[in-house]
């Protein structure tokens, strides 16, 4: 049937015809003999189900029958067969508990047995023959018995002979400590008679008697008393001149630690082998012991030969009268190399600089050289890494007898302390010494015609000597593998270069060569603007310089302005601080100084481009726009002429007078300005410009209301993009974006009417074009353009 529905079925009440009755009656016939045929299978079905009610009645009858035979069977036969396993069970229970007594018992008596031999084989092998393996292999065994078994009343009733009548106990404890100090003794002989062989032989007999400790300590006393005759060896043994060169004591520490690490690396394997994994740690902790007398006398000795207490004295009462003066306005700072300084004492009597340097030398030397002390003993001993992958990997961690050893204390206060203090010393001291002796590039001018005496980028001496003084600083710095250094020095020069680098700078910008003019109206003298963008040029040459140290330092490019073409690869730094996550404080620490550098020069060379952009630009660009649109008619009639008389009086067409007007005006004041700045600092430059030129053209497009008619609307528009494209000539793409107002006003000022109309009934979001003004200002800038036709 068609969509599923069944016809709708007559009704005899509301039959109207006799057909419609027949129908109806035919209908109730047909569902008549349906009901019928329905009722007569199901009657003849009730048989069938009759019959299979009956089969389940038998089935169940079965079922309950053998139900009965079931229970008879499990109550008679099996439950006497169960009875039966459960007496088999016990008595195998039973004899398994017996069985396993008679072993316990059996090896009671083999271990007694066992130790019953050992006691008699020490007491054998001590005796005539004095075997000492023997008796220190029998001492062994008898270890390994365990001690419930030795000192058991069984032990004591069977193990006692009339040769040996003590308790088992007593007999192995007399034994080992006997054998213990005949060991002591033989090993002690070995060593003061250098028979490495016999010390090697006692050496290894001390863990079979149960005495590691004491073998340890013994072979710890003599690896100690080698170290201890070189290192004096090395120290007294130099004539007086040799220790006032640069590196001796560093290099006689260098020999203390290599001479440690090589007995370190050669005993390890013995040690390891006889005594156990990880058991030469207690040889390493009696070595640093060691170290810290060896060392201390070392470092005690530099100090008071370097006469360390003096040049800090001498640091700490410097007083950089150069930096200070620089301070105060009505005082200029003179220059060390000035006619007027020659007959002054130098400022270096204070604090000898190249003392300075060579102490910070040796001193970075040192340090670094107990970093690979330190990192060393500390993977020796480190313990074992866990693997797998929800380990975590915390660094190299410095065991704690190395970190509270007074060694480590003495580094502190005689390297690190000194080191840190004298660093800051000498990089501000550079830093002023750089400012006194600035030279500034020679032979500059503005005039395009005139060709400049020195080659771009245009900055004074003072950006490479500091830069390069950074770089020497945090290379030297880093190389200690400190963190304790790093942590000082990095922030005390980030701070010396914002404060003193950069703060001279900016005096120097407001004081000395600030473009003022002379004239109320009139242009800055030359040296100065010269001088200012100079020094706009230093910031910004700096900037880039300590960006390109800090990733260096960071494990980028290997600079060779800085590092040198024959330098070595730098070191990352996870290899220089592998401690904790003591790389990670230096990354940031290095980051931190950076950044702090960064932001600090950013504001002042913003700051000083918009003096440049007020001072020198700006009080131009408005006379060179007021010349660009000179004698310009935007109203022209039909069949008026298109052309305008130049200079000379002479008729000349002014398709593009306007933009070459422009492109003269606006490149004499632009040019000479490019020349010198650094293209950063001219895009920046660039940037401010086109922002007030933008605005400059819009008010002049604004100027013209009611004087611009059809045909001058389209002249507008090609003058103002011919200025927009003069003035961004040269420059960054995005320099355009400042005119995106301009050309949008002389886009709708030049749209025809429906175009117009559709913009005006436009919806938000419908726009194909960004508007950078809402629909009142676009009407009004339609409005410019007087009636049209």
């Amino acid at each position: 049937m068609e969509n599923g529905h069944h016809p709708k079925e007559p009704d005899i009440y509301a039959a109207t015809t006799v057909a419609e009755i027949h129908a109806t009656l035919q209908h109730l016939h047909q569902q008549e003999a349906s009901v019928t045929q329905r009722l007569n299978d199901l009657i003849a079905s009730q048989k069938d189900l009759s019959r299979e009610l009956g089969r389940l009645d038998l089935l169940r009858a079965h079922l309950g029958t053998q139900a009965v035979n079931t229970r008879a069977i499990s109550n008679g036969m099996l439950s006497e067969a169960a009875s039966t396993a459960s007496r088999i069970s016990s008595a195998v229970k039973k004899l398994d508990r017996e069985q396993s007594n008679v072993k316990a018992t059996l090896e009671v008596v083999e271990q007694v047995a066992e130790l019953k031999a050992c006691v008699l084989g020490v007491h054998g092998s001590m005796g005539a023959p004095q075997d000492w393996e023997t008796a220190a292999g029998y001492l062994q065994r008898a270890s390994k018995i365990p001690e419930e078994v030795i000192n058991g009343s069984f032990a004591e009733e069977i193990v006692p002979t009339a040769e040996v009548p003590d308790a088992p106990r007593v007999t192995l404890n007399a034994a080992a400590e006997s054998l213990c100090g005949l060991f002591l003794r033989e090993f002690e002989k070995a060593t003061k008679e250098g028979d490495g062989s016999k010390v090697t032989r006692f050496f290894k007999l001390f863990p079979l008697i149960g005495r590691t400790d004491v073998g340890l300590d013994a072979y710890g006393r003599y690896v100690c008393q080698g170290v201890a005759s070189r290192a004096r060896t090395n120290l007294n043994s130099a004539l007086p001149a040799q220790r006032n060169e640069g590196f001796f004591y560093a290099n006689v520490l260098t020999k203390l630690f290599e001479h440690i690490a090589q007995i370190v690396d050669s005993h390890q394997p013995l040690v390891e082998q006889h005594y156990g994994e990880g058991m030469m740690g207690k040889v390493i902790e009696r070595l640093q012991i060691e170290a810290d007398v060896q060392g201390g006398i070392l470092l005690d000795t530099w100090h008071d030969e370097r006469k360390i207490d003096r040049k800090l004295t001498d640091v700490r009462s410097y007083a950089f009268s150069f930096l200070v003066q620089s301070y105060l306005p009505s005082q200029k700072p003179e220059r060390t190399n000035s006619p007027a300084n020659t007959g002054r004492p130098s400022e270096d009597e204070g604090a000898d600089m190249k003392e300075v340097d060579a102490l910070l030398g040796e001193s970075a030397l040192m340090l670094g050289r107990w970093a690979l002390y330190s990192r060393f003993l500390s993977s020796k001993c480190a313990p074992p890494e866990p693997s797998g992958p929800m380990s975590i990997d915390h660094g190299l961690i410095m065991p704690q007898f190395l970190a509270t050893s007074n060694l480590c204390r003495k580094v502190s206060k005689h390297l690190v302390e000194p080191f840190n203090i004298m660093t800051t010393f000498f990089f501000r001291r550079s830093v002023e010494k750089a400012f006194q002796m600035e030279e500034s590039p020679s032979d500059l001018s503005l005039n395009p015609t005139k060709p400049l005496g020195a080659n771009p980028p245009f900055i004074t001496s003072v950006v490479d000597d500091v830069m390069y003084i950074v770089n020497q600083v945090l290379q030297r710095s880093l190389a200690t593998s400190q963190r304790a250094v790093v942590g000082s020095v990095v922030p005390d020069v980030g701070r010396v270069l914002n404060l003193d680098f950069i703060g001279m700078i900016q005096r120097k910008m407001q004081y000395d060569c600030y473009p003022k003019p002379i004239i109320q109206g009139g242009l800055p003298p030359e040296d100065k603007v010269i001088a200012f963008l100079v020094l706009i040029n230093n910031l910004d040459i700096a900037n880039d310089y300590i960006k390109r140290i800090i990733d260096t330092h960071l494990g980028g490019r290997n600079e060779e302005n800085f590092a040198g073409p024959d330098a070595a690869p730098t070191a990352s730094l996870e290899d220089l601080f592998p401690f904790g996550h003591d790389s990670t404080f230096v990354e940031n620490t290095l980051k931190s100084m950076e950044k702090s550098f960064s932001v600090k020069t950013g504001e002042l060379l913003n700051d000083s481009i918009q003096v440049v952009f007020h001072q020198v630009l700006k009080p131009r660009v408005r006379p060179i726009l007021t010349e660009a649109f000179r004698d310009i008619d935007y109203a022209p009639s039909d069949n008026a002429d298109n052309t305008v008389p130049d200079e000379e009086g002479n008729e000349i067409d002014n398709a593009d007078l306007v933009k070459s007007r422009f492109d003269r005006g606006w490149g004499a004041l632009v040019r000479p300005v490019k020349r010198i700045l650094t293209p950063a600092n001219f895009d920046r430059l660039m940037t401010i410009a086109m922002t007030y030129l933008a605005t400059a053209l819009e008010k002049r497009i604004k100027s013209c209301y009611g004087r611009v008619n059809e045909l001058g609307a389209v002249r507008l528009e090609r003058d103002i993009a011919g200025i927009v494209s003069a003035a961004v000539a040269g420059g960054k793409y995005g320099l355009r974006d400042a005119f995106t107002k301009c050309t949008q006003m002389t886009l709708i000022m030049n749209m025809e009417d429906d175009e117009w109309e559709e913009l005006v009934h436009q919806k938000p979001g419908e726009a194909l074009i960004p508007w950078v003004m809402d629909s009142e200002e676009r009407k009004r800038v339609r409005a410019i353009v007087k009636e049209r036709v």
